[in-house]
Order: structure tokens, then sequence, then C-alpha cells
């Protein structure tokens, strides 16, 4: 990207001097002979740096700075001066210029300098680039859902976010649980600290141990050097640990004391390690069921369940479902240079299919579908068998025991509406509603009415 630079003085040898030294740089340079000129060409033209002189006519280099500081913030700006003057550009410096420079100017000087410049300010482009992106990837807004569970949902990580509460995540494999601890990390006042996550049910309890904090040099065979643990790198930032309900009672005690002395020793060590952490714990156990079977302290559970996320499984959330496959359907075709649509009856599918594997599965089969899908549409014979298989079962009413009565609702009307083809006042007639109070219900359900 081309560097384009600004140069204000009213000492024409100066001016050219300048713009000779730093076009053998590859810059495209502009200059002007005072700060009303500068502003004039500010307006027709945006620049990244302004090489500005402190004494002008008319309007000198500190009134200048001030109208760049208010209408283009994005801006560097360096002062000239001579001498005699340099109290001035210090004060320049206290109102925000990058650097100041006293002439004559070295031209060693004057292109090192501009290199600093643009080498910060693409490191703070980058950072922000990297701000926004983690922002538009662990936000709550990013995690999509719209039925009533999941706005309880985002309605408490907006309420625990900005605390340092311990947090207990409740759900099943696939639910999006580390995505939920994440957006409330990204969201909390430690989102530019550490963020580190632990699988507990992967590791061994003397490798989970060594590994959340850390160990001595030679306190067990293999140790050849002190090893910070997951605890350390986390200090001042949050630590998620996934399926928590998987530790056994020895390590549960371990934890217990950081979570209440907010400190611990190194396997192998005595020193005690202080640290300022945040957990956020997550399980696909009821953990409560888990004290009550003697499985998980009491102690440790209620440490952890200051503020508890029962995250929903998918079947229980099948209005989202839509929302959720659009968008890895948009995802997975940019990714994979794809341009493809789904069939209406395929979305019928995926709403109707129990998705053991949750959140996760529905991602695979989408990103599955999208590589080996032939044509521009996602059709009923493209789909996995055993979602094909249920979307093929007929306009029967699918009742389990656990549903809600809503749930049980929905389903009949739903069904009720496929066996009329979309007629809702059939429908209505054989629901015995009233052909308004579908519609209600039709919108309070989030299903999307067929046309008639």
């Amino acid at each position: 990207m081309t560097r384009r630079i600004l140069i204000v003085d009213d000492e024409k040898n100066t001016r050219e001097g300048l713009k000779w030294a730093l076009e053998s740089t590859g810059a495209e340079i502009t200059t002007a002979a005072d700060g009303e000129q500068a502003l004039l060409a500010l307006g027709n033209e945006g620049f990244d740096l302004i090489l500005s002189d402190l004494k002008m006519p008319r309007m000198d280099g500190m009134d200048l700075l001030r109208h760049v500081r208010d209408e283009f913030p994005e801006t560097e700006f360096v002062i000239l001066t001579g001498h005699g003057t340099v109290e001035g550009a210090v004060q320049a410096m206290k109102e925000g210029v990058f650097d100041y420079l006293i002439k004559p100017v070295n031209i060693d000087e004057l292109q090192m300098l501009v290199e600093r410049v643009f080498s910060q300010r693409s490191l703070r482009q980058e950072n922000e680039r990297l701000r926004r992106e983690v922002n538009d990837r662990y936000g709550f807004e990013s995690i999509i859902g719209r039925s009533q569970a999941m706005e309880g949902i985002f309605d408490k990580i907006r309420q625990v976010a900005p605390t340092r509460a311990s947090v207990l995540i409740q759900g099943e494999t696939g639910t999006g649980k580390e995505l939920l601890a994440k957006a409330i990390h990204f969201n909390s006042p430690r989102k530019n600290k550490p963020f580190i996550a632990v699988n507990c049910g992967a590791l061994t309890q003397t490798l989970l141990e060594s590994e959340l904090f850390g160990h001595e040099k030679g306190s067990f065979t293999g140790a050849l050097k002190q090893k910070q643990g997951r605890f350390e790198l986390a200090h001042t930032g949050t630590i998620f640990l996934d399926e928590i309900g998987e530790t056994s009672p020895e390590f549960q005690v371990r934890l217990l004391r950081v979570l209440q002395e907010q400190e611990f020793e190194r396997v192998g060590g005595t020193k005690p390690v202080k640290v300022d952490v945040r957990v956020i714990a997550a399980t696909n156990r009821d953990l409560k069921k888990e004290v009550e079977a003697g499985r998980f302290r009491e102690d440790l559970f209620y440490r952890l369940d200051v503020v508890r996320i029962d995250l929903p499984p998918l079947r229980d959330r099948r209005e989202d479902i839509p929302l959720i496959g659009d968008s890895y359907l948009r995802k997975f075709c940019q990714e994979h240079g794809r341009d493809l649509s789904f069939h209406p009856k395929v979305m019928d599918a995926l709403k109707d299919f129990s998705w053991p594997g949750n959140v996760r599965q529905l991602r695979t089969v989408i990103e599955s579908l999208v590589i080996l899908t032939q044509g521009k549409e996602i059709q009923m014979k493209h789909l996995p068998e055993e979602i094909r298989a249920d979307g093929d079962r007929g306009h029967q009413v699918k009742l389990r025991v656990g549903m809600t009565v809503a749930d049980a609702e929905r389903e009949l009307i739903k069904a009720t509406l496929a066996e009329f083809e979309g007629n809702k006042a059939k429908a209505a007639r054989s629901l015995g509603l009233g052909r308004k109070t579908l519609y209600r219900k039709l919108a309070e359900y989030g299903l999307e009415p067929t046309p008639v």
C-alpha cells in the first residue's frame, strides 16, 4: 500500500528538500505552504502522515495539529521545529504528535523516523484487525440463536461477563460450551488477557496436575526443567476447564484450594505461586447429581456454581436450526468456493432430525454437503441416510417422553400443516383453532408458514 505523506512548511526549499528525500522511499508526497493549505489538501484526500513546521503564517503547526486531531484522528503527525522553539515541540508532544525533528532536518534521521511511524501504525492496525476478528468470532452476538432459551442465555452472559464470578456451563457434547466460555471472556474486562482452555477429561490425574499447575525440575522422570502450568499462563485472564466432571477427587481438592486461595504449588514444589485467574468450568454431566452420588466434591461444586448456564441441546431449540444452517452454509461456501442453497425440504429434514451430536454434528454435516454436492442446490438425496430417512417418514407427530406441552403442540401444528400442504385455513379447522390463533402460534414457535 502506498504511503501518503503531506509536508507543510512555509519555506519552499525545505518543502522541496523533504519531498525529494521521502519520494526516494516510494512514498506519495503532497506539499502545502501553511496550515490553511494543508486543511484544503486534507479535505480533498486522506494522508497517513503529516510533517509540519511549527511556526508558519496564517495557521501554525499547533493549530493545524488540533484541527487534524478533531477531524482526521487516524493521521499521524510529526512536528518540524528550530532550536529556538523546542519548548513548543515538547508541548505538541503532550497534545498527541508522534515525535518532532529539529531543523535543519537530517535526512537519515527523517527516513528512520518515518519508517518508525509506519511500522507502529501497521502494528496498531493489525492489532485492531485482530481485535475485530476476535469480537466477530467470540462476541456473544455471534452465537446464533433467537429461541427463547438462547435469548435467556444471552441475557445471562451480559450480566456475568463484566464480573470475575466463576461460571459453570452444563450441556451435552457438541452444544458449544467452549464458544460460550470464550464469549464470556471476550466480553469481559479481561478480554485482552489470556484465555487458556484445558480438556480435563483427556488427561490422567498426574498429567492434568502437571498441565494445570506446572512442575519443578526433577519432580518426576522426564521433568528436565521447570514448567509453568496453565494457571500461571492464564494469570490476569481466564482459564476454561472443560469436562470438569471427569476429574478425580484428589485433583478436585487441589483445584478447590486454587479457587479459595488463588495460589498453588507446582508439582514437586513447595513455594506458593499466586495467580489472578477467572475460572469457567464446563461439563456434559449434571454436577448436582454427581455430588449427590458422591462422585464430585460438594464444596468444589458450590465454588464453581456461582453462575450456572444450562446450554440446551439442539433438538430443544429447533427454531434456531435454519439460522445456524444458513450461517454454516455461507461460511463453508465461502471457504470452499461454492455457491449453494438448500431445497426447502432439506431444511425441514434438518429441523426434524434429533441431532445427537448437536451443533457440532450439524456443522460437520453442512461442510460435507458443501464439499460433495454437485449442482447449485442441496437436495434430499444429498443428505446422510439417517437424516433423509427421518425426513421421509411422512407427516407423523413426533412425540417423546420429556418434551414439553409447547413442543408437542408445535409438532402437531407442523404435521397438520404438512398434511394439508400448507393450507392454513384447513389446518386451523382440523386443529380446532381460529386462523388468527394459528398465525400467532406459527410466529410463537418459529415455524415458517408454507404458501397456500
